[in-house]
C-alpha cells in the first residue's frame, strides 16, 4: 500500500519560489566588485533568476548542459544558483584560485557551454578562453558600461544586457529530482581534479539538514554572512538553506580581508557567519590590536580544516561568539558533522564542555559514519581507537563525473556502499567524531600513530605563532618523526627551544616534535587548506637533528 500524499519532486526551483512567495521582502546585501554596496530582496532575486532562465532557453541550451562561473559571493552569482539549475541546466562553480591550465582543463572536462565571470577575473579568462572550445558564450558579471572595450574575448557580453533583454515571466519546469543540479571539482592535490555531480534531490535534502537546530540553526531572524566562497562546495549549501529559511543574506564580494569582513558584520548586523580558519584568523588579527568587539555576531561555523582550539577560545571568551566546528567534503555536498552539545553535556564544567566542542561533531541526519581498521572491520566508538572514516547518505557521491577515479565506494557485508573519506578519526560513545589526520598525513613512529593536527593545535596556541604545519620526516629507527613548520606572528619572537618546551605536559613526550622549522609562509591550496605535499617538497633537503 502506498501513501496517499501529493507527489512533488524536490527541485532547487522550489526553494526560490518559496523564498519569493513567503520571504519576498527579506534583504540580500552584496559588496560588489565595483566597490559599492548593492541591496535587493528575494523577490528581486527570483525575478532576475527567471530572466536568466529565459536567456539560457534563448540560447538553445539543452537539459543538463553546463553553465560555469568564476565569481565571488554576490547577488549575481546567487541568481545563477537558481536560474541555471532551476531551468534544468547544471551550474558549474569553478575555483578562480586554481592555475589557468587547471581551469582550462576543468572547463573542457565539464564541457561548459557558457562561462560567467566577475571582472576581477578578466585576466584569468583572457588567459584561458582560447583553450576552452566548448564555451559558446562568455559573460562578464557587470553592467553594460563596465564592459571592457578591448577584452580580446570574442562576443563578450554584459550580464545585465544579457538577462535584461528577457522577460521575468517564466514557469520553472518539473523533471526528475535525481537530475544533476550542480557540479564542483575537488582540489586535485594528486592527479587531475574529479567532479562531484550533485542532484536536485541531494541539494534540497542537504539544505533542509543544514538549517536544523543542531546544525547551522538558520532562521528568518538571522542575518547571515557566508565568507566561505560560493565556488567552494556551493558555500557549504548556505545559499540554498537561506532561501529555505528566508534569512537576510550578506555577501562579502572580493573584499576578504579582516578589516572589510569585520566592518560588514557590524554594518549589516550579522548574527551568523561561516568560513575557514584562515579568514577568521585575519579578522581576529585586525580586531585584537584595535580593541574591537562584535555587537550582533552570535555564532560562526568554522570548517574546511580543523579549527585551532586557541581560535575557539578567542571567539568564545574574548568576543562571546559560539563556534560551531564542522566537517565535510566536496564529495559530501559538503556537510557531514557539526559539533553542538547534547542535553547531557550542559551541566558539565566549561573545561569538559570544551573537550567536546573541539571535536568535529555528530553526524547530521542523512549521514551515517563508521571507522574501520585495515581489515575493513568496524572499530569501537570509544573515543580512543583510530580508524579510517567511511560515510554514506543521500547527499554523498556514489561515483565521480565521467567515471573518473573508478568506483570509490567500499561495500559492507550487507552490500551497502560507504565512501572512504581519506580521514583518520575516532568516534566516542556519544557519536562525536574527531579527525586525527588525513590518512596520507598521519605520522607513524615506532609503530604508533601521532596526530599532526594535535601538534599543530598546540603550536598555534603559542602567542607568537600565526600558523603551524606538522609533517613526518624519515628516521632510521622510528620510521618517521614529527617536525613542525611555523610562521611567527609579525613582531613576535620565539626560539626553537621555547616552542618545544611549550609542548611539554600537553602531549606524551614521544609525540613532541623533534624539531621546529621557521618559515616565511606555509603553502595553501585553492580553498585555504595547508598543502603538506608542497611543504614536504620545500623541506626535501631537511635532515632531522642528530642524523
Amino acid at each position: 500500500m502506498l501513501g496517499l500524499m501529493q507527489s512533488q519532486p524536490l527541485l532547487i526551483s522550489s526553494l526560490i519560489e518559496f523564498a519569493d512567495r513567503h520571504h519576498g521582502d527579506a534583504e540580500i546585501v552584496s559588496r560588489r566588485v565595483e566597490g559599492d554596496i548593492h541591496r535587493y530582496t528575494y523577490k528581486d532575486l527570483a525575478a532576475r533568476a527567471r530572466r536568466l532562465a529565459n536567456a539560457l532557453d534563448g540560447m538553445g541550451l539543452q537539459f543538463s548542459d553546463r553553465v560555469a562561473t568564476l565569481a565571488w559571493n554576490g547577488y549575481r552569482h546567487m541568481e545563477m544558483y537558481f536560474g541555471v539549475s532551476g531551468s534544468g541546466r547544471v551550474l558549474h562553480t569553478i575555483n578562480p584560485r586554481l592555475h589557468p591550465d587547471q581551469i582550462a582543463w576543468i572547463a573542457n572536462h565539464a564541457e561548459d557551454q557558457v562561462l560567467c565571470f566577475d571582472l576581477t577575473f578578466l585576466p584569468l579568462v583572457q588567459a584561458v578562453h582560447a583553450k576552452c572550445p566548448t564555451v559558446k558564450k562568455w559573460v562578464a558579471l557587470c553592467d553594460a558600461d563596465r564592459l571592457p572595450a578591448d577584452s580580446g574575448i570574442p562576443g563578450l557580453t554584459s550580464y545585465e544586457d544579457w538577462i535584461g533583454a528577457h522577460s521575468p515571466d517564466y514557469a520553472w519546469p518539473e523533471f526528475d529530482e535525481n537530475s544533476a543540479s550542480s557540479m564542483c571539482y575537488t582540489s586535485g592535490t594528486t592527479g587531475n581534479p574529479k567532479a562531484a555531480l550533485y542532484s536536485h534531490r541531494s541539494t534540497t535534502l542537504h539544505a533542509y539538514a543544514a538549517a536544523l537546530p543542531d546544525v547551522m540553526c538558520l532562521s528568518a531572524r538571522d542575518s547571515v554572512l557566508p565568507v566561505v566562497p560560493m565556488f567552494h562546495v556551493n558555500a557549504w549549501g548556505i545559499p540554498y538553506s537561506a532561501a529555505l529559511t528566508g534569512c537576510k543574506l550578506v555577501f562579502p564580494g572580493p573584499a576578504m580581508d579582516g578589516k572589510s569582513i569585520y566592518e560588514l558584520i557590524e554594518a549589516e548586523k550579522v548574527s551568523y557567519a561561516a568560513g575557514v580558519p584562515t579568514v577568521w584568523q585575519m579578522m581576529l588579527g585586525h580586531m585584537k590590536p584595535a580593541g574591537l568587539k562584535f555587537s550582533t555576531l552570535k555564532r560562526t561555523v568554522i570548517g574546511g580544516s580543523a579549527c585551532p582550539p586557541a581560535m575557539i577560545h578567542a571567539f568564545k571568551e574574548d568576543y562571546g561568539v559560539e563556534v560551531l566546528h564542522a566537517w565535510g567534503m566536496t564529495e559530501m555536498s559538503p556537510l557531514g558533522t557539526l559539533c553542538t552539545l547534547k542535553n547531557k553535556h550542559l551541566a558539565l564544567p566549561k573545561e569538559e564542555q570544551m573537550k567536546v566542542l573541539l571535536k568535529q561533531g555528530r553526524a547530521i541526519y542523512g549521514v551515517d559514519m563508521k571507522i574501520v581498521g585495515a581489515d575493513g572491520e568496524e572499530l569501537p566508538w570509544d573515543g580512543k581507537t583510530y580508524g579510517d572514516l567511511l560515510v554514506k547518505g543521500p547527499w554523498i557521491v556514489d561515483s565521480y563525473f565521467k567515471g573518473e577515479g573508478g568506483h570509490p565506494l567500499v561495500k559492507d557485508a550487507q552490500g551497502r556502499g560507504w565512501f572512504p573519506t581519506g580521514d583518520v578519526a575516532t568516534i566516542d560513545a556519544d557519536g562525536f567524531m574527531q579527525i586525527t589526520d588525513r590518512s596520507k598525513d598521519v605520522i607513524k613512529s615506532g609503530g604508533e600513530w601521532i596526530s599532526s593536527i594535535d601538534i599543530e593545535n598546540i603550536a598555534m596556541a603559542h602567542p607568537a605563532i600565526a600558523m603551524a604545519a606538522c609533517v613526518g620526516m624519515p628516521h632510521p629507527k622510528w620510521d618517521e618523526r614529527p617536525i613542525v613548520a611555523v610562521v611567527r606572528r609579525p613582531g613576535a619572537e620565539v626560539t626553537r627551544e621555547e616552542l618545544l618546551a611549550f609542548f611539554e605536559g600537553k602531549i606524551a613526550k614521544w609525540q613532541i616534535p623533534d624539531d621546529v622549522v621557521f618559515v616565511e609562509a606555509i603553502p595553501l591550496g585553492a580553498t585555504g587548506k595547508m598543502l603538506k605535499t608542497k611543504l614536504r617538497e620545500q623541506l626535501k633537503d631537511y635532515k632531522l637533528p642528530g642524523l
